[in-house]
């Protein structure tokens, strides 16, 4: 894809999407940042660290690289690796959907730059159907990242539901986009 150039006062910084392709590996790195971060929104510990220092494999991403409609994809920030977006198939709500965001990470030092907010558009916009993100109860700022993104990307309004069963339990976002 194309990069995207955006602003920070008198810096340009490009932001790009990138298909993961044999950089699986990479994926499974940045992952051990992401589920530290994320371990922040759990009501009780989800994981423990091994005793080499590392947080388990997520059984999940192997599905990225083998599933139809599975998208493994880099962010890149001015050319240089800034986190990662999962796309799939997969809907939270039970209702018909073309594209999910499974699962999307920024590293710290690229946030609140702009660079999360780029990736998600780029990833979304270019993928025109009904889209749906669901974001986990305590995660109160990646909602308000995410309705954001959603407001931009969406043709006719999002959708916002409260959900608390064995599918999700927390927010989904539920909108369309439309080819470019």
């Amino acid at each position: 894809m194309t990069p995207l150039p955006f602003s920070l006062g008198s810096d340009m910084i490009e932001v790009e999407l990138e298909p993961a392709g044999d950089r699986r590996a990479t994926i499974e790195n940045l992952f051990q940042l992401y589920v530290h971060d994320f371990a922040d929104f759990w009501a009780e510990r989800q994981v423990e660290l091994q005793e080499d220092g590392r947080f388990p494999s997520y059984p999940p991403l192997a599905a990225y690289w083998s599933e139809a409609g599975a998208e493994p994809l880099l962010i890149r920030a001015a050319g240089r690796l800034a986190g990662f977006a999962l796309i799939d198939r997969h809907s939270h709500s039970g209702a018909p959907t073309d594209f999910n965001m499974g699962e999307f990470f920024v590293a710290r030092h690229y946030r609140r730059e702009g660079v999360g907010r780029q990736a998600a558009l780029r990833a979304i916009q270019g993928r025109p159907g009904q889209w749906e993100i669901a974001v986990a109860r305590r995660n109160v700022g990646a909602l308000a990242f995410w309705r954001g993104v959603a407001e931009t990307a969406a043709i006719g309004g999002v959708e916002a539901r409260d959900q608390d069963d064995d599918r999700w339990n927390g927010a989904i976002l539920r909108f369309r986009v439309e080819a470019p």
